[in-house]
């Protein structure tokens, strides 16, 4: 790799990354004692191994993952289906457990979609930027999208499919698609919640919007996890009640505290200057991504850009509103903070492939 590469590269998004990493394994430190840190030490290895397949993805020129990614979509596809066959873990068929790793392939396929879309809308784009606006050509994107997102909501996992939904609006989004596409969108999400809601959803789903709505209704079911996660962030205070010294946390009262809660962890156990410290770091880490998707040497590095950007948005907005009783609970991770192998690696892939786009850059975009 050239000194050049190297020196365009936003090295600030990877020193945010490790710092929300740090952040989120002190709080996992704290939040596991009882099970002897397991969770902890696996989460230390598994930020090793990060770094290491992260620098890979670094190295690797992301014009050559485009190339492949074809293949690497159909493979995905075919673990999506493959999964179904699987044992049931809470409820969800969404893991293939391999004794040492329960291995996600919806996390993993997040990235491989997003380079796969971004294969296809500039294949599309080659002649005419505005072939996107064209119906037919449009439907050949969705089609792309939607085939995963069906999979992955039949495990069912809604958090994970509406990441890839986000992902691919911003996608279009920097493709330029046309105003009245997405006015068209906005009134057709409009009509359709009401129908979802009364006529499509399962139960479990309906009694998650529910209890968004009104917590209080069922405090000792279905909204317990909300009112103990909004009570455990209430008490930290400022500074936070110290680690290994908070009630919600110790006393088992938040559930799972090391996934879907652990930011109220972070909240009780180290105030709201740490929670609000991650935040702004999430802020810095998107502003940066998109920086990285404005400024790519070609459209494609500034779609995988741009659709990595509505990942991180996607579970930073949801994760931390569900545990504040702002946004329904979804099971998803806050991502480099969160306990989770897949989750984890994933998110460094991310990394990976963002330093890869920004080193990728001229350096006259320096240049004023």
């Amino acid at each position: 790799m050239r000194k050049r590469e190297l020196k365009n590269m936003e090295w600030g998004i990877l020193i945010v990354a490790i710092i929300l990493c740090i952040i989120g394994m002190i709080a996992l430190f704290s939040a596991t004692q009882e099970t002897e840190y397991d969770e902890f030490k696996k989460q230390v290895i598994w930020f090793a191994v990060s770094l290491v397949i992260m620098i890979i993805f670094m190295l690797i020129d992301y014009d050559f993952l485009i190339k492949i990614s074809p293949i690497i979509y159909g493979i995905f596809i075919i673990l999506l289906i493959g999964v179904f066959f699987t044992k049931p873990i809470n409820g969800a068929t969404s893991w293939f457990d391999i004794g040492f790793f329960s291995f996600q392939p919806g996390e993993f396929a997040k990235v491989f979609v997003i380079i796969f879309l971004a294969f296809t809308i500039s294949k599309i784009q080659e002649r005419n930027r505005e072939d996107i606006n064209k119906p037919t050509k449009l439907l050949i994107i969705l089609g792309v999208a939607i085939l995963p997102v069906l999979l992955i909501i039949k495990q069912p996992d809604y958090g994970t499919a509406i990441a890839y939904i986000v992902a691919t609006a911003m996608m279009l989004f920097a493709a330029g698609i046309d105003k009245k596409y997405i006015i068209a969108t906005i009134l057709l999400v409009v009509i359709a919640v009401p129908l979802l809601y009364f006529f499509i959803l399962p139960e479990h789903a309906k009694t998650r919007i529910d209890i968004f709505l009104n917590p209080e209704s069922d405090p000792r079911g279905a909204g317990y996890n909300v009112l103990q996660s909004q009570l455990a962030i209430g008490a930290g205070g400022l500074t936070g009640m110290g680690l290994l010294k908070g009630n919600q946390t110790q006393l088992g009262f938040l559930y799972p505290k090391t996934t879907d809660f652990i930011y109220s962890v972070i909240g009780e156990e180290m105030g709201f200057i740490v929670a609000g410290s991650i935040i702004i770091l999430y802020v810095y880490l998107i502003t940066k991504c998109l920086y990285i998707a404005k400024t790519a040497k070609d459209s494609k590095g500034t779609l995988i850009a741009a659709g990595i950007s509505g990942i991180f948005l996607f579970h930073f907005v949801e994760n931390i509103g569900m545990v504040m009783g702002l946004l329904p609970i979804t099971g998803v991770p806050l991502l480099f903070i969160s306990y989770g192998g897949s989750s984890l690696i994933t998110s460094f892939i991310c990394i990976g492939i963002l330093l890869n786009i920004s080193g990728k850059r001229q350096k006259t975009i320096f240049v004023k």
